[in-house]
């Protein structure tokens, strides 16, 4: 999914409409997003095409060819000499915020990219206040609401780790998510710069990820989940520029589930790679009529993504990726992990059940009674 921000809503800045899946047109010697129809659909003449050469022209005056970046952007170079800036953030941070905007600020991107999907979206429309009091409170509504999306497993799985990032919005007082919208605002900003959802969707990574697991691996997880209570600090926070706050925290829960790492960590990487090299194709010019030869130049990107997806998004990077098989889900193996859960479930609340009942006065009195020794 793409947002894109179009030549006759620029100036003031405004966000365009969903663009949804382009279509990538083959020219000789270049592979190319057809800009002309993209993010200026109505240049058809000799002056909307003098219009943008303009607007292109103060673009790339902005943009540096020598950027001064922040330490966290490791920059990626395309077979088409299109380059991509990778921001690594951590998700409740002040100094990454801090860090995608002057990037975007620097280099003038054609295209941003974010680790979200279309299920995470709305993040980007909500102010903070909402989202600080959203990220807090974990409602049974929420819960059903989670589990109408995304099915039965993957929605519990969901508002288990809603609680991991609601402790952490707790602790700090800080909603999650600010470097992606400090990047959907400074995109919006730049001329001709479209906005990509780039992480694979949230039912996907949740159903595989419990696919993934044993049983008992998925009630210890759980457990660890909602036992969840360590104090964290704001120095906590920066101290994980090198690896993710949240991340680090789930890594360190899920050490011992190397499969479960491989689910909700390094088949996002691959798929975050493949968004970002999608992104990082060369742009073709728009042409006043069909008889002036195309004419493309390399792509621009930015990606925003959280710390610990960087190293595993270089090392995918000049390699063949193929995303259908991180995209399947066995029915079978979510099916068991259901039942499976189930029959726990009922198993914990028989035993709570029966221990309740004989913690109760009345119970005790008669198990006294029943102790005692026979009167002779």
């Amino acid at each position: 999914m793409s947002f894109g921000f179009h030549l006759e809503t620029w100036l003031p800045p405004h966000t365009g409409a969903v663009l949804g899946t382009q279509k990538v047109l083959q020219s000789p010697g270049c592979r190319c997003h057809p800009l002309s129809s993209v993010s200026m659909a109505f240049a058809v003449t000799a002056a909307d095409v003098d219009a943008f050469n303009l607007l292109l022209e103060m673009k790339l005056k902005r943009r540096r060819e020598r950027p001064n970046l922040p330490r966290t952007v490791t920059q990626l170079v395309a077979e088409d000499g299109s380059r991509v800036y990778v921001v690594g953030t951590a998700h409740f941070s002040d100094d990454s915020k801090r860090d995608v905007v002057k990037t975007i600020r620097e280099v003038q991107p054609d295209v941003v990219v974010v680790e979200l999907c279309q299920y995470r979206v709305s993040m980007l429309k909500m102010d903070e206040s909402t989202l600080l009091r959203e990220a807090k409170e974990i409602s049974l509504e929420k819960l059903q609401q989670a589990v109408r999306q995304n099915g039965l497993m993957s929605g519990l799985m969901q508002m288990l780790l809603l609680k991991v990032s609601a402790h952490i919005t707790e602790q700090l007082g800080m909603a999650p998510g600010g470097e992606f919208r400090e990047a959907f605002k400074e995109a919006s900003r730049v001329p001709f710069c479209k906005f990509h959802l780039g992480d694979r969707p949230i039912p996907v990574t949740f159903k595989r990820a419990i696919a993934a697991l044993s049983f008992w691996q998925k009630v210890k997880l759980a457990w660890g989940l909602c036992f969840l209570s360590d104090p964290i600090s704001k120095d906590d926070v920066e101290r994980c520029k090198q690896k993710d706050l949240l991340e680090q925290m789930m890594a360190e829960m899920i050490g011992e589930f190397p499969d479960l790492h491989r689910t909700i960590v390094s088949e996002r990487d691959v798929y975050l790679t493949y968004m970002l090299r999608q992104a990082a194709q060369r742009l073709e010019l728009p042409r006043s009529s069909d008889a002036e030869p195309r004419k493309c130049v390399p792509a621009v990107v930015v990606g925003v993504v959280g710390m610990g997806h960087v190293p595993g998004i270089e090392k995918n990077w000049s390699t063949d990726l193929n995303i259908q098989e991180i995209m399947t889900v066995s029915r079978l193996a979510v099916k068991a992990a259901f039942f499976g859960l189930l029959g726990y479930g009922l198993y914990w609340m028989g035993r709570r059940t029966v221990s309740l009942v004989l913690s109760l006065p009345a119970a005790q009195c008669c198990l006294q009674r029943a102790a005692a020794p026979p009167h002779r």
